[in-house]
């Protein structure tokens, strides 16, 4: 068994809004730069999911849309390996497609 880790630097100006990110992991090399980043963990204690969402004010509306519309879609993807239930992923992914459309992310 193996342990690793992931680390996030995030900058942040006087107002605590993020600036850069800045992340990696052992495997990754050196660290890379994001403009945005959403982690999701499922606290068992509390059966809940607890998030966290940042992003910096550099990053542009369109590039917005296109990263929480992959989001969904790769979600989708991997609720589908987790639970096997092809219907209810094919159900989101059929309603995201036309959401991409409506936020211009796909044509």
């Amino acid at each position: 068994m193996k342990t690793t880790e992931i680390n996030f630097k995030v900058t942040v100006d006087e107002n605590n809004l993020p600036h850069s990110i800045k992340w990696n992991a052992p495997d990754s090399g050196e660290a890379s730069e994001c403009s945005s980043l959403m982690i999701a963990l499922w606290d068992t204690k509390e059966n809940n999911t607890l998030r966290i969402d940042l992003w910096t004010k550099d990053m542009m509306i369109d590039e917005m849309k296109k990263f929480f519309h992959q989001n969904v879609v790769t979600l989708t993807d991997t609720y589908i390996r987790a639970t096997g239930d092809e219907a209810t992923g094919k159900k989101v992914k059929t309603f995201f497609s036309e959401i991409g459309k409506d936020i211009g992310v796909l044509k």
